[in-house]
């Protein structure tokens, strides 16, 4: 059984995300005072009396509103409730007792779950002003407890209130053994559509403004291919229309879903091709040393004759020049097409990232590689090749040792790189070459 969930919902700028930071210790979701920046559910961790949560911060809920950004997030908030073991319900003290407090409660009620009312922003320190006890109108099973997401103060008591709710015995999982992976692109590529067909639930908010999807958010998947854990990112735009706060934390967040994903899934849209953002994007998880694979989306909407996928394949590799190892794949979030495949290439490019190989079998290509085309020389020094064992994988990483670091040219290392993937295969994964000297020190994996 999964760790225990537990949800903060609450109508719009009750202090939710910062209430939701303060819990789980980092910055993860995004802290504004303008309504409606949580779009999507956040996942985090916390652990409290020996016992590890998972923690679900949510849009604020809007009862009654025709917005659609502002509906769905409603839902998502639903959603949440709906997995959640025990549900905090943070109001406004400075605001006192509204309508769309009393609104939200009756839509808790009757969750059936349990509810922890916890009242924000009771700042000061003594007495609780005379607005904290309007909350008792509620009438939920635990009394109201006082909080202040900014100071921190009260969230142990509402964590004895949660652990008080909670079986006594919880079987917990052990370790995460899922292939992570982000699917990263411009805004409106078709990420978080891509999510919901891949998930089969609708898991995101998918919306046809730019910059929806503002912050990242995991999905667990798993089928007959394994156990999967999507991250979808914020929508990476580029850095002149990055202006306002919330857009900048986003794009750092892309790069963090970068760092934590094993797998980049790189979302191009066919009906542009691949823009100068998209290189830019493509070059992120390369540089991070991550294995990746290219879905062309929309593939649905364009017209096609017999050489259109080859010419369009063609287009994309002299683009990103430097990912001549991904894999492309032409598919639709919105038929469907091809999306299964994306599991099996998924597993293909981890396995392929995760492979090690013997320090005998690399010298063995080596050599035959040295045979084939002559190391390079300058002014009378050619440069001699001693051997090369690999010291990690996720990229595989391989440390060559030579007589002299300046003589290995670029383009040397790059023959290298080919010989290494024409015996081994590594598609999918960068490699990554160290070269050292003899009598240097060896790296650390």
């Amino acid at each position: 059984m999964a760790k225990p969930v537990v949800a903060i919902v609450g109508r719009p700028n009750v202090g939710k995300s910062t209430f939701f930071n303060k819990l789980i210790g980092e910055r993860r979701s995004i802290v504004e005072d303008t309504p409606g920046v949580t779009r999507d559910r956040i996942y985090g961790e916390t652990e409290w009396r020996g016992r590890k949560l998972t923690l679900i911060d949510t849009g604020g809920i809007e009862p009654k509103t025709d917005d659609v950004i502002l509906s769905q997030m409603k839902l998502q908030a639903e959603i949440a409730v709906e997995s959640a073991d025990v549900i905090i319900f943070l109001c406004d003290v400075r605001t006192g007792l509204t309508a769309a407090d009393r609104d939200v409660a009756i839509m808790l009620k009757k969750s059936g779950k349990p509810i922890v009312p916890a009242i924000n922003k009771c700042d000061s320190v003594g007495r609780l002003p005379y607005e904290f006890y309007e909350f008792y109108e509620l009438g939920f099973d635990v009394e109201p407890i006082a909080v202040s997401s900014v100071h921190g103060s009260g969230t142990g008591d509402i964590l004895d209130a949660v652990m008080d709710l909670l079986p006594a015995e919880w079987e917990e999982d052990e370790e995460d053994d899922s292939i992570k992976v982000a699917v990263i692109g411009k805004p409106n590529a078709g990420k978080s559509s891509m999510i919901n067909r891949m998930v089969g639930s609708n898991r995101l908010i998918v919306s046809s403004i730019a910059g929806t999807t503002r912050d990242a958010v995991d999905t667990v998947v798993e089928n007959q291919y394994g156990k999967f854990t999507f991250i979808d990112t914020a929508g990476i735009r580029r850095q002149s229309k990055i202006n306002d706060s919330i857009e900048k934390y986003s794009v750092l967040r892309a790069h963090m879903a970068v760092e934590r994903a094993d797998v980049c899934l790189i979302m191009v849209d066919a009906n542009e091709g691949v823009t100068e953002q998209d290189e830019k994007i493509a070059g992120i998880a390369h540089e991070a040393g991550k294995a990746c694979i290219i879905l062309v989306n929309k593939w649905d909407s364009i017209e096609k004759d017999n050489d259109t996928t080859k010419e369009f394949t063609t287009k994309v590799y002299e683009a990103l020049g430097y990912m001549q190892y991904a894999p492309l794949l032409f598919v639709s979030a919105k038929t469907g097409q091809r999306v299964t495949n994306i599991f099996e290439q998924i597993c293909y490019v981890h396995n392929q990232a995760q492979m090690r190989v013997s320090t005998g079998m690399l010298n063995d290509v080596l050599g035959d590689a040295t045979t084939r085309v002559q190391p390079p020389s300058d002014k009378g020094k050619r440069l001699k090749i001693y051997y090369m064992t690999q010291i990690s994988v996720g990229p595989p990483t391989f440390v060559i040792f030579c007589n002299s670091a300046p003589l290995f040219h670029f383009s040397y290392q790059r023959y290298l790189e080919n010989c290494l993937r024409e015996t081994f295969g590594f598609r999918g994964t960068p490699i990554k070459l160290i070269v050292r000297e003899r009598g240097e020190e060896m790296p650390h994996a």
